[in-house]
């Protein structure tokens, strides 16, 4: 059965449809040879690849859950600006084609799912569905309730109004916050927009994986219980806590 090749790319976990997009707007999805175009539809039979190398769909179900240190950048490309930098598939090195949902700056460490389930990771990444994100922040200065506040009723970034969101304070210059939308360096840009700076930004939770029990820059395969939750609460709309 015919597919859009934005959506044969997701499904076969080389990258989200949005990425698919843009990776056609540059010219580097072919189908049999020829540069597709976007809405393309990709045929019973026809061989897809990306960058020169054939995509084809895996059969098995993956789901990793990462540390991620600072440094890695969480794109599959070898280069960004015509610099080389190092991405987090390669950091991993994972034997099947994996894709990470969503990004973490290069500056923030923390949780970083990866999977191969295009859909799964359509229904995390899109804002609409609000899952929660949980983050511990470090800033170079005191908080305040006022800065408090100001965090969870939403503040004026790029041009919107953030969402209302969960912040409580962990010592004088650290809090948690939880996120239900995934605007560019939200939380930097929040605390900035309030005259903080943030010092260490860390991903704890991702709708219901958490980051306990991993070793910075190590990696492990989710159980099917986990699995199972994160794909009940994906299809159900439910934010998990």
């Amino acid at each position: 059965m015919a597919v859009r090749i934005n959506k044969y790319l997701s499904e076969a976990g080389v990258c989200s449809r949005r990425e698919a997009d843009r990776m056609l707007e540059q010219g580097r999805i072919c189908i049999d040879g020829i540069p597709a175009l976007p809405g393309q539809k990709v045929e019973d039979g026809q061989t897809v690849t990306v960058d020169g190398k054939t995509v084809r769909k895996e059969d098995e179900e993956i789901f990793l859950a990462f540390y991620k240190p600072r440094g890695i950048v969480c794109t599959t490309a070898e280069s960004e600006n015509g610099e080389k930098i190092v991405n987090v598939v390669d950091y991993i090195n994972y034997p099947k084609r994996v894709y990470p949902v969503g990004r973490l700056d290069q500056n923030s460490e923390g949780l970083l799912l990866l999977t191969n389930q295009g859909e799964i990771m359509e229904k995390i990444l899109r804002s609409r569905y609000g899952h929660e994100k949980e983050y511990f922040v470090r800033v170079n200065r005191r908080i305040t309730p006022e800065f408090l506040r100001k965090m969870s009723q939403g503040v004026e970034i790029l041009d919107t109004v953030t969402k209302p969101c969960k912040v409580w304070q962990e010592d004088e210059k650290s809090f948690h916050i939880i996120l239900t939308q995934g605007l560019n360096r939200q939380i930097r840009r929040m605390c900035e927009a309030l005259d903080y700076r943030v010092t260490m930004l860390r991903r704890d939770r991702v709708v219901n994986i958490t980051l306990d029990g991993l070793i910075k820059g190590r990696y492990r395969r989710l159980t099917p219980q986990e699995v199972r939750e994160l794909k009940e609460i994906c299809i159900s709309g439910k934010k998990g806590q």
